[in-house]
């Protein structure tokens, strides 16, 4: 089993030393990020639990492991998560199924962590 949060923070140096290569994409990327996740018809805490569900049907575990951790912090509950990966699941199909139950490890080893 992956240890998410060392998965994130691995993913998270490994990002901080791409924007160091490639500074301007990834101060984009940033910009990006931090705009679409900004409240505004929809809390963070919405948009991240979204942007879960995308990444449990596009198969994207380090994707994963970033947006259960910041859905955690934008003060979504295990319950929240846990429907989020159910309607996963229903768009994405069997795939969906094996990276809903990485979402549901993720989850347990960040709320173990006190995240």
């Amino acid at each position: 089993m992956k240890n998410y949060p060392e998965h994130y923070k691995e993913l998270s140096q490994w990002m901080g030393k791409l924007g160091q290569v490639q500074p301007d994409v990834m101060q984009g990327f940033g910009k990006l990020h931090e705009s679409a996740l900004k409240p505004g018809a929809l809390n963070t805490k919405t948009k991240e639990l979204i942007a879960l569900g995308i990444a449990i049907t596009v198969r994207c575990d380090g994707c994963i492991s970033f947006h259960v951790h910041d859905a955690l912090q934008a003060g979504a509950s295990k319950e929240e998560i846990a429907e989020t990966v159910s309607v996963a699941i229903l768009m994405g199909g069997g795939p969906s199924v094996v990276y809903g139950i990485e979402a549901l490890q993720a989850l347990e080893q960040f709320l173990e962590k006190g995240v």
